[in-house]
């Protein structure tokens, strides 16, 4: 699309700066938005502003100058907190703004909560994404989305500069959260199972970068596989997706199927995977490092460590 021949573009704000929110923002940003942004932490809010941008300090004035709020914050008690918390963004979004919510979250919660902004006016979609923190940096996310033709007509030139595949999953929220259930599931089985393959090898005394190597060459590779234990093979497990990150959203993929009594049993010891991380003071880690609950293993140490 010719720049002339682009709509205007509505005034956005993202809220939540970890590795995901802060990737969006700056892909907003060099997509030519000036981008409003607020985060917990003051001091990320303000250096997003120092490279170009707006710092606010609460959600709900950041709410009061867009046109889209992107909410990119943990779990549904954060999304709670944003929008119906102290000087919360609910009531200050003006009638026909929208609020894109892109946190992994229970379906019915989901729909909940459009239903409730909607007694304001103020339109929802339903959008979890898929990516990781430099897709997000880059504006190549999948979005799973699912809302109203009134939400997507204000909404869809930030989603489109955010991503580079959006897809419409239905006219109401919920269905966007389901999609991103099942995939979480995939995602969580596959980094335990990628894991439990790491260590098997380096414990039979197979070097693990040789390893590395064949399998990601191999038809047991996957994404995860070649994503996470390059982090194991670096020593490095800064959280870019922290193991409680998976022990919350396989939480969310086992709520999910009980009302259905649908039986989950690889999900199930992917979730008491990372529980056990957990339990061992890993919560905060990358989720790569779910490989440290095997016994009797030598990881690779991080460089200059």
């Amino acid at each position: 699309m010719n720049e002339q021949d682009r709509p205007a573009r509505p005034r956005v704000g993202v809220v939540g700066l970890g590795a995901m929110g802060l990737g969006m923002a700056r892909s907003l940003r060099n997509a030519g938005y000036d981008v409003g942004v607020h985060d917990l932490r003051p001091e990320v809010a303000t250096a997003f502003a120092c490279e170009g941008g707006t710092a606010f300090a609460s959600s709900g004035e950041l709410a009061a100058a867009v046109d889209v709020l992107v909410g990119v914050v943990v779990n549904a008690a954060q999304v709670e907190a944003v929008l119906f918390g102290a000087d919360g963004a609910a009531d200050r979004l003006r009638p026909g703004a929208v609020f894109v919510m892109c946190s992994t979250v229970d379906p019915g919660r989901s729909a909940e909560l459009e239903g409730r902004l909607a007694e304001k006016g103020v339109l929802y979609l339903d959008a979890p994404v898929s990516g990781g923190a430099a897709r997000a940096a880059a504006g190549e996310l999948t979005m799973m989305t699912s809302g109203s033709a009134a939400a997507y007509s204000v909404a869809d030139p930030v989603l489109e500069d955010m991503s580079s595949t959006v897809y419409r999953l239905g006219d109401r929220a919920g269905l966007g959260s389901k999609v991103k259930i099942v995939n979480q599931l995939l995602a969580g089985v596959h980094i335990a199972a990628a894991a439990e393959a790491m260590a098997l090898g380096i414990k039979a005394g197979v070097p693990a970068e040789a390893l590395y190597e064949v399998i990601t060459h191999s038809a047991g590779n996957s994404w995860m596989f070649e994503n996470r234990m390059a982090h194991v093979l670096a020593g490095d497990y800064t959280p870019l997706s922290a193991v409680d990150i998976f022990v919350k959203d396989l939480g969310l993929v086992l709520d999910s199927a009980r009302p259905e009594r649908f039986p989950l049993p690889l999900a199930s010891t992917a979730h008491q995977m990372f529980l056990q991380a957990s339990a061992s003071g890993l919560g905060a880690e990358d989720d790569s490092a779910v490989i440290k609950i095997f016994p009797g293993i030598d990881l690779p140490e991080q460089a200059g460590i």
